[in-house]
C-alpha cells in the first residue's frame, strides 16, 4: 500500500475508534428517550407549608414522588423518567442503615442496562452525607444525581421543580457519564465529595469551597469544567452488598476549653473510629491529644479533621500522627471524614492503609 495514503487512512481509523470509546452510552433515537429512575426518600422537596409565603417552618416528606413527577410535566421531554418512594422521611433522620439500602438500589437500577441514569430527591440537610455515601458505593458510571430544595413545593419561590428538572436532565445526559455522585442545586453541578450546605435558610446554599463546582446547567444542558480526580464509584474498592450495618463511628468537637472526656465516653460506649474536628489546623488540646492518643492504643481509628471548613488537615506537622497512629483527613470536611472512615474500616483497621485511603478517596 502507498505509504502516503496509508498515514492519512490510520489516523483517521485512529480518530475514530478514540471517538467511539470516549462515547459511554450508545445514541438514543428521536422516539426513544433515555430511561432515568427517580428515587424519593422526602426532604423539603417533598414538603408542605401552611400557605404560599411560608419558605421556613413547613413540613417536610409530605408528598409523594408521583406527586413530585406530575409538578414537573416538563420532564417528559428530557426522558422516560419513573419514580420509585424509597423513603418519606426528613433527612436529619437519615442513618447509616437508610444509607445501605439506598445504595443497593441505586446499584440494582444501574445494572439494567434500560437505565440510563438515577435521580435521588433528598432533604438538604444530609444530602452531602448520603450523596458521598453513594459516591464510595456505587460501581457504576452512569450518572447519579442527588436534588433537593430549600422551599417546599407549597411556597411561590419554591426551587424544587426547577432543580428537579435539572436533575433529570443532567441524569439524562451521556456527558453526566465517569463523574461520580453529583448534587444539582441551583442550577450547580457539584461532586459530592467537596460540596456542603452552607447557610440554613438561602436558595443558594450549596457550595464548594476552595475547589469550585463541576459545572453549570442552563436551559436543561450541562456544562462542565473540570473532572473529580479522586476515587469513587467504579473504581472505588467499597462494597455494601453483604452488610446490615457499619462500624460505629463518632464525630467529637474541638474548642476552647475542650478536653479528653467527650473522647473518653465515646470509647467507653465502644465506638470503632473518632473523627475529631479540630481547632485550625486540625490542632488539639493537650487533653484532646491525651484522649485520642489513649483511644488509638486501644484500637480505636483516629482521625484528625477540622472545623474549619476548608483547607488541608496536614500529616506530621505539629502532630507526630504516624508514631500516634493518628489519620488525617485531607481536605474532607468531618461528615464527609466520618464515612469514609465508616467504609474504610470495613476493609482494614491499620491507620497507614486507613491514611491510604484519606490520601486517595
Amino acid at each position: 500500500m502507498n505509504q502516503n495514503f496509508c498515514r492519512p487512512f490510520l489516523l483517521f481509523t485512529a480518530m475514530l475508534l478514540t471517538a467511539i470509546t470516549l462515547v459511554p452510552f450508545p445514541a438514543h433515537s428521536a422516539g426513544h428517550k433515555p430511561r432515568v429512575v427517580v428515587l424519593a426518600t422526602g426532604g423539603t422537596i417533598a414538603g408542605s407549608g401552611a400557605s404560599e409565603t411560608t419558605t421556613v417552618g413547613y413540613k417536610a416528606a409530605v408528598f409523594s414522588v408521583d406527586h413530585i413527577l406530575r409538578s414537573v410535566p416538563s420532564l417528559k421531554e428530557l426522558a422516560d423518567v419513573r419514580g420509585e418512594q424509597i423513603f418519606q422521611i426528613a433527612s436529619e433522620n437519615i442513618t447509616p442503615a437508610h444509607w445501605l439500602t439506598l445504595s443497593r438500589r441505586v446499584n440494582a437500577l444501574l445494572a439494567d442496562k434500560e437505565v440510563h441514569g438515577v435521580v435521588v430527591t433528598h432533604g438538604t440537610d444530609t444530602m452531602e452525607e448520603t450523596a458521598y455515601f453513594l459516591h464510595l458505593t456505587v460501581h457504576s458510571d452512569k450518572p447519579v444525581v442527588l436534588v433537593g430544595s430549600m422551599r417546599p413545593g407549597t411556597a411561590i419561590s419554591a426551587d424544587g421543580p426547577i432543580n428537579l428538572y435539572n436533575a433529570v436532565a443532567l441524569a439524562a445526559s451521556p456527558s453526566g457519564a465517569g463523574r461520580g455522585v453529583m448534587v444539582v442545586m441551583n442550577d450547580r453541578i457539584s461532586s459530592a465529595r467537596e460540596v456542603t450546605k452552607t447557610n440554613t435558610f438561602t436558595a443558594d446554599t450549596f457550595k464548594t469551597h476552595d475547589l469550585g463546582e463541576l459545572g453549570y446547567l442552563q436551559a436543561g444542558k450541562p456544562y462542565f469544567y473540570r473532572m473529580p480526580v479522586r476515587r469513587h464509584t467504579s473504581n472505588s474498592i467499597f462494597s455494601v452488598d453483604n452488610r446490615e450495618s457499619l462500624p460505629a463511628v463518632e464525630i467529637l468537637l474541638g474548642y476552647g476549653g475542650s478536653g479528653r472526656e467527650q473522647i473518653d465516653r465515646a470509647v467507653a460506649a465502644g465506638v470503632k473510629g473518632i473523627v475529631f474536628a479540630g481547632t485550625g489546623n486540625g490542632s488539639l488540646s493537650v487533653g484532646a491529644l491525651a484522649g485520642l492518643s489513649a483511644a488509638a492504643a486501644k484500637g480505636v481509628a483516629v482521625v484528625r479533621a477540622s472545623r474549619v471548613g476548608s483547607g488541608i488537615v496536614t500529616h506530621n506537622a505539629d502532630i507526630a500522627d504516624d508514631t500516634l497512629g493518628f489519620c488525617t483527613s485531607d481536605n474532607l470536611l468531618p461528615q464527609k471524614a466520618r464515612i469514609l472512615l465508616m467504609l474504610g474500616l470495613t476493609v482494614t483497621g491499620a491507620p497507614d492503609r486507613l491514611q491510604n485511603l484519606f490520601d486517595s478517596y
